[in-house]
């Protein structure tokens, strides 16, 4: 199923006394997702994603604007016949009923001729419970389980109605580290395996980046970028996108341009041919650095961390805007740690320029 926002904004009134001061919480959100992906929706808390899930499955009416499945206009139309399968943050099960009961309520809550038979209810319960590796526990209460399981009862709760659209709230955020993983590669299996249209909404960026088809990164209520992951992150489209995306984060420095050379506190790095004189934000990936003896880039060693895989150098740059600089490589390179000084070439592709004041991105192709 199809899914179009178009031009979608949501206000709630103010605390303010008299009722002034009106809050945006979506501002003209347009959003295409195509039928059958994983989209992760994500951002900072506060930034609107749920406010944007409430109003796709119908729990919020939309301020202004649209919203689409395929080419129905599901705008004005009561949540419980959208075809709509909703997880909560929580989870929302119902403490007095067992693992089955739980699975069956959607079914057994509609009425007419939608509500299906008795051994049909069963059948998709157990199906459902199939699918989410709980066939076990279907005798069991929520208070004997495990968080991962309540979160696997609530998926199949959701995937009992057959809906057309799986929308899930932070699912994974009650969960140890451990478990979010396992658990989300779970998730992204039941969707290939259903097909069903599912919206992910996280503030965690490598959760969403690891299972989504496409992410769509938000702030303040504002689509800030829209791709498949790793374009996002190779390719962001502001500085808000580029520091968001990236663990370790971006290394921001204070730069400038002139006579179209990129330079560090007065220092040459590299060239901007077609860049004009202007103050500027430089991002380097922590992966964008090589370690190199006459490197133009010159920090001051704090540490090496061993990551195994990798080592993390950690670094001051009085340049950098968060003052550490965290530079990526790869664990078979041998570093110095007797040294002070640690000197970097940069990987072109890895070196972004941004506008001092709107942080938009300068294109740029750089000349090392």
């Amino acid at each position: 199923m199809d899914i179009k926002l178009q031009n979608l904004t949501k206000r709630f009134p103010g605390r303010r006394r008299g009722g002034s001061g009106e809050v945006t919480a979506v501002s003209d959100l347009s959003l295409q997702i195509q039928d059958g992906t994983l989209v992760g929706l994500l951002g900072p808390s506060g930034c609107g994603k749920t406010t944007t899930l409430n109003m796709i499955c119908g729990l919020e009416k939309p301020t202004s604007g649209r919203i689409f499945f395929g080419e129905e206009d599901v705008t004005d139309l009561p949540p419980e016949v959208r075809g709509v399968g909703m997880v909560f943050q929580n989870y929302a099960l119902y403490p007095h009923l067992t693992v089955l009961q739980n699975i069956l309520f959607p079914l057994e809550n509609l009425k007419g001729a939608a509500r299906p038979s008795r051994e049909e209810m069963r059948r998709r319960a157990g199906e459902a419970a199939a699918l989410v590796q709980i066939e076990s526990l279907r005798d069991r209460r929520p208070r004997e389980l495990s968080g991962g399981q309540q979160q696997r009862v609530a998926i199949a709760r959701a995937l009992v109605k057959m809906p057309r659209v799986l929308l899930l709230d932070e699912p994974l955020s009650n969960l140890d580290a451990r478990l979010r993983l396992q658990t989300r590669e779970e998730i992204c299996k039941i969707q290939k395996k259903t097909g069903i249209t599912t919206i992910f909404v996280t503030h965690d960026q490598e959760e969403a980046m690891s299972i989504s088809d496409c992410i769509a990164v938000m702030k303040e209520g504002v689509l800030m970028q829209q791709g498949h992951p790793q374009r996002v992150y190779d390719d962001p489209s502001n500085l808000f996108v580029a520091r968001f995306l990236g663990t370790p984060p971006i290394n921001v420095f204070e730069a400038e341009i002139r006579g179209q050379v990129l330079y560090l506190l007065g220092q040459p790095v590299m060239g901007a041919p077609g860049v004009p004189d202007q103050p500027v934000w430089v991002g380097v990936r922590p992966e964008g650095f090589t370690p190199k003896e006459d490197g133009p880039v010159t920090c001051d060693l704090d540490r090496v961390e061993a990551l195994g895989r990798d080592v993390s150098i950690v670094c001051t740059h009085p340049a950098c805007a968060a003052g550490t600089v965290r530079a990526i490589v790869s664990s078979a390179r041998e570093i110095n740690t007797d040294c002070s000084k640690m000197r970097f070439g940069l990987q072109p592709d890895k070196v972004f320029l941004f506008h001092r004041d709107s942080g938009a991105r300068i294109p740029f192709c750089p000349v090392s």
